[in-house]
């Protein structure tokens, strides 16, 4: 449907010709020639925005004061408090947030026909693709059929979803479903979907310009961002907000530059690079910043790897890493084979609207660093978080002192130990531990890596990283080398043109040879769907508590999230995950040490089956072609004959089947009056958890396998489902009752009202131990409201709504922490749920709470303001009571209007009915 632009824009609206088109689009010299302000100087990603207020600008949602504030905002060094309504031009959803977004739609039709409305007020206003990704397990590896067993495996596994989905796409208007096969949203939005300069028509029939701009339910939508088109992760019910008209509610952000000079040396990869980057911006510290990257380093940077960057913006924390519009931007549309008109069109409209990076891009930021690409170093980042860089010279010894630490041991004394190169002084006990696997010819250790993926969005769509990996899997099997028997080794694809370019250069036959069969087109590994390790040796390492590794070429390596068996998880290029599953030990120094003996027992180490540059480049000029993009996106939307042959309904509503355990109506709407309530004062709230530093929406929602024991696990073998069929909590997010019970059920959170224990426990009213789910039914039982309490970068991670979904379903009215993630602080706000930063130097710790207190929380109900302080009065088991200030992270006046309808949903659909 077109578009319908503002009406107070004719001053700004001007022509454009490109490819011998004309194009109507909204200037920004022309707003600073009408004296809206000076805005030459403003960074691309901030112009971008911009122009999207000057297209919108209406003189109510959008005013003159909007447009000026960008111009204050460069005249105060980068900063001002202004909030603004920005509208993407679409939104992009993977299928374990798009599931139960699509499930709050057809719960909303009902909803408004409940209220009277029309069902069809239920339509996403704006374009909505959905790309199935999320659900291929990896069950079978290492062998020629794991790709057809896994796929076989996935449909049966989830043909209740697909189904789903496909009566989503009949139903409702702008809704595209990309099929289960195809690859990982993020990279086929880069390869194929994303345009850069988007068109449309205009409410008065006229073809309209304007920069591609999106949300998406994942956080690594900003992987887009390398090609110039400004994108960001929300939660699902912030994206369904968006689909539906409403305009995301922001303040103008501060713009980190990050200025990259010299150019990457022989040995090291865009991945060493990015975590590279990861560790300095998390030290820096980003959140709810944009971070744009400029200087000349970017003339030797391909797309490819400044994709790379974009994407794990989530890991260094940023709302998005921009990378300005250049001839490298153009160079990778035309190799990916988008049409000539539409290349022609994003060159003239980045010179035109100063979205151009050229030697004289010098824009005002907030604050700036700078990195020599020529000092990077290899390097992989764990055990548990990607800002954990771990120079590839230090990671044996770094793993060392984590098994010390675990194990007990003195970590100083360890690294000693390591650094002699012999025993300390006082002898000290080697902690690793070792056992003996059930019929095999080897043991296991401490750091026997189990799992070699090469997997993710993140460098898979990368092909220096990926032809890199072909040829150190070449070089190494012309040596006799091979995979350790004990690793699980897979290759995961961004998109079927990996495939394509992997068999024209011949080297997925060498990959096969090494174990890296491909196994699937999806995210795998990285979001904990790494399938079952083999069943002796998961036995091996429970029975003996050993500290398994994995290594993957992913960006998140969280607690918990790869396998239950890998208690250590490393982030690495492909080409280093080869390596690793030749070495198989993270206690090999894979800098120095032989990675192992070749045919004639001589010793072979990393350097010799390493690439140089110059071969991965010759390989890629070679098999990195426009015709094999062009082929593999024929037919994108058209899937095999398994998406074919799946059946589905054609209805206005979702007939909710009472026996599916996949896809159920959630209970948000249900009895909703057209009226909203108030917020009110928080009175005696019970803390539900209290939790530490860094607790991550894995933490909070986890997306991986859980066990029959678990409440998720009872709750399915209640209704006859075999635990062979339980799937992973990501895979049944559309069904609120296993999400609800797999809230703040993570195998590795730590609840600090409990010593010593991990996984979803806490105590229940009667002061006993018991199921974070099972404690808050009986707290709801007795009227009782909750809270929980959390330390810095409360909710890092994922974008998943479900964090903030459960968390409300769980009966708790606020979260209380040292610090916010932009994501979850959003998604808690879009539920319902009230957000609080603690104040003046207080924390959990120095508050000395152990769970046993009640918390009531003042000056919420009447006229409360944006980001107010108010009080808190703790009451302490012994009866004593100390009052202290909290930040109310409401950050915006319409995040108000939201808590007070019980969440952004259920005020887009009271506005929709009155509407009808």
């Amino acid at each position: 449907m077109p578009i319908t632009v503002g009406q107070d824009t004719a001053r700004t609206r001007k022509t454009l010709q490109a490819g011998g088109t004309s194009y109507a689009y909204y200037s920004i010299p022309a707003a600073q020639a009408a004296g809206l302000g000076d805005f030459t100087r403003l960074p691309a990603a901030l112009k971008v925005v911009l122009e999207n207020l000057l297209r919108f600008e209406d003189g109510k949602t959008v005013t003159v004061d909007d447009i000026k504030a960008f111009s204050d905002w460069a005249a105060n060094g980068g900063k001002t408090a202004r909030e603004i309504a920005y509208r993407p031009a679409r939104v992009l959803m993977q299928d374990f947030t798009g599931v139960p977004a699509v499930v709050d739609l057809a719960a909303m039709r009902d909803g408004i026909k409940a209220l009277g409305g029309d069902a069809q007020k239920i339509n996403p206003l704006n374009p909505v693709d959905l790309v199935i990704d999320h659900s291929v397990m990896i069950d079978e590896f290492g062998n020629p059929r794991a790709f057809q067993l896994n796929v076989d495996r996935e449909y049966e596994r989830n043909i209740e979803r697909y189904t789903f989905l496909k009566w989503g796409q009949k139903a409702f208007n702008n809704f595209r479903v990309v099929p289960p096969g195809t690859g990982i949203c993020h990279q086929v939005n880069l390869e194929y979907l994303a345009q850069t300069v988007w068109t449309d028509t205009d409410q008065n029939g006229e073809t309209v310009a304007y920069p591609d701009t999106l949300v998406g339910t994942d956080s690594h939508t900003t992987m887009v961002n390398g090609l110039g088109v400004l994108g960001w992760g929300v939660g699902g019910i912030e994206a369904e907000a968006a689909m539906l008209g409403q305009p995301v509610s922001m303040l103008i952000p501060e713009v980190v530059g990050f200025k990259l000079t010299g150019q990457m040396v022989e040995g090291t990869t865009a991945t060493d690079l990015v975590l590279k980057v990861v560790k300095m911006l998390r030290d820096k510290g980003v959140v709810g910043k944009f971070v744009e990257f400029y200087g000349p380093g970017l003339d030797h940077l391909p797309l490819a790897d400044r994709s790379t960057i974009a994407n794990m913006a989530p890991e260094y924390g940023a709302t998005c890493g921009f990378f300005p519009v250049d001839d490298e931007t153009l160079r990778y549309l035309r190799q990916t084979g988008r049409d000539e008109d539409r290349i022609a069109l994003v060159e003239a409209y980045a010179k035109e609207n100063g979205l151009w990076r050229d030697a004289d891009y010098d824009p005002v930021y907030t604050d700036t660093l700078e990195l020599d690409m020529g000092n990077v170093v290899p390097a992989i980042s764990g055990p548990k978080r990607p800002q954990d860089h771990l120079p590839l010279d230090r990671a044996a010894e770094s793993f060392f002192n984590v098994v010390a630490e675990y194990r007990g041991e003195d970590e100083s004394r360890a690294a000693t130990e390591m650094a002699s190169e012999g025993p300390a002084p006082d002898a000290m006990v080697d902690p690793r531990k070792s056992a003996k696997v059930e019929g095999a010819d080897y043991e296991l250790r401490d750091g026997a890596v189990v799992i070699a993926s090469i997997t993710s969005c993140t460098n898979t769509s990368n092909p220096y990283v990926m032809i890199g990996a072909g040829l150190v899997a070449r070089k190494a099997r012309a040596l006799g080398l091979t995979s350790k028997p004990w690793v699980k080794t897979s290759l995961a694809p961004g998109s079927q043109v990996v495939s394509e370019y992997l068999e024209a250069a011949n080297l997925q036959e060498d990959l096969d040879a090494l174990g890296f069969n491909l196994v699937g087109y999806g995210c795998t590994t990285c979001i904990g769907n790494s399938g079952p390790l083999a069943a002796e040796i998961s036995k091996a390492i429970h029975d003996n508590d050993l500290i398994a590794t994995s290594v993957l070429s992913g960006n998140r390596n969280f607690e918990g999230r790869i396998s239950p068996d890998v208690r250590a998880n490393y982030l690495a290029s492909p080409p280093l995950v080869v390596a690793y599953a030749i070495a198989g030990d993270m206690n090999l120094d894979l800098s120095r040490e032989p990675i192992g003996q070749d045919k004639d027992g001589n010793d072979v180490y990393l350097k010799d089956i390493w690439p140089t540059q110059s071969e991965i480049a010759e390989l890629v000029e070679q098999t990195v072609t426009r015709a094999a993009f062009q082929s593999k996106y024929a037919d994108v939307f058209k899937g095999d004959e398994k998406w074919q042959a799946v059946e589905t309904t054609d209805s206005e509503t979702y007939d909710w089947p009472e026996a599916s355990t996949y896809v159920r109506n959630p209970p948000y709407f249900q009895g909703m009056g057209m009226e909203p309530g108030e917020i009110t004062d928080i009175a005696d709230a019970r803390p539900l958890a209290i939790l530490g530093d860094m607790v991550t929406t894995d933490h909070i929602s986890p997306a991986g396998s859980f066990k029959d024991s678990t409440p998720a696990g009872r709750y399915l073998t209640e209704r006859q489902v075999p635990v062979r069929e339980f799937n992973s909590y990501g895979s049944r997010r559309g069904n609120h009752e296993v999400m609800m019970r797999g809230t703040f059920a993570n195998i590795r959170i730590r609840n600090e009202m409990l010593s010593g224990v991990e996984g979803g426990y806490t105590k229940g009213p009667d002061g006993a131990e018991t199921s974070i789910f099972e404690a808050a039914m009986a707290w709801q039982d007795q009227g009782v409201p909750l809270v929980v309490i959390g330390g810095e970068q409360y909710g890092a991670g994922s974008s998943r709504d479900w964090a903030a979904k459960g968390t409300a379903l769980l009966g708790v009215k606020a979260v209380i922490a040292e610090s916010f993630e932009r994501i979850h602080r959003s998604n808690l706000v879009g539920m319902g749920v009230i957000p609080f930063e603690f104040t003046g130097g207080d924390t959990r710790k120095t508050l000395n709470l152990s769970g046993e207190e009640s918390f009531s929380i003042a000056g919420l109900a009447g006229d409360l303001k944006p980001q107010a302080e108010v009080p808190c009065t703790i009451r302490y088991a012994d009866g004593t009571e100390k009052t202290v200030t909290l930040k109310c992270r409401i950050d915006t006046a319409i995040e108000k209007e939201y808590v007070e309808h019980g969440g952004v949903l259920h005020y887009v659909l009271r506005n929709l009915a009155r509407a009808a």
